[in-house]
């Protein structure tokens, strides 16, 4: 949750005063770049710009990712790590305004994140009885492994 916060806070500083034309001396990436800082794949950027998640800029057919794309990569990124859909990432990320307290999108984001810590937490559960099985299984096996003599080769 920290890192959403953190993440969130990059996002509002890359809006900070509209600053964000290449003109003002933005910090520009391209492609291969963002995709080897953030450990994602070419085509998956291609996707969530299809997705209206990122929208670089455009010289010629180079993409330029801002401030502001790298801060929503971020927080994609986060999203998907936690389990939200890139939809609700979308709907979470859309709803930041620059200019105003985010008072909605604070309380969709808390909304999303309680489900969600439900639906990660009853997994766990499922996750740890899951292990617990196999553990049994595996020691069962090992006891009925260790209690067979091994066949003597008639010879």
């Amino acid at each position: 949750m920290m890192k959403l916060v953190l993440a969130e806070n990059s996002a509002a500083n890359a809006f900070e005063n509209g600053n964000t034309d290449v003109e003002q001396g933005e910090d520009l990436a391209r492609i291969g770049d963002m995709a080897k800082t953030y450990g994602v794949t070419l085509r998956t950027l291609r996707f969530y710009e299809d997705k209206g998640l990122l929208s670089p800029k455009r010289e010629g057919t180079t993409r330029l990712y801002t401030r502001r794309d790298r801060a929503r990569l971020q927080l994609i990124l986060l999203g998907r790590k936690v389990g939200f859909t890139l939809r609700d990432v979308k709907h979470m990320i859309d709803l930041y305004d620059p200019k105003g307290p985010n008072t909605k999108q604070l309380k969709v984001m808390l909304d999303k994140s309680e489900k969600q810590m439900v639906r990660l937490l009853k997994q766990r559960e499922a996750l740890d009885e899951a292990i617990g099985d196999l553990n049994k299984a595996i020691d069962v096996a090992r006891k009925q492994l260790a209690n067979r003599q091994p066949v003597a080769a008639n010879g």
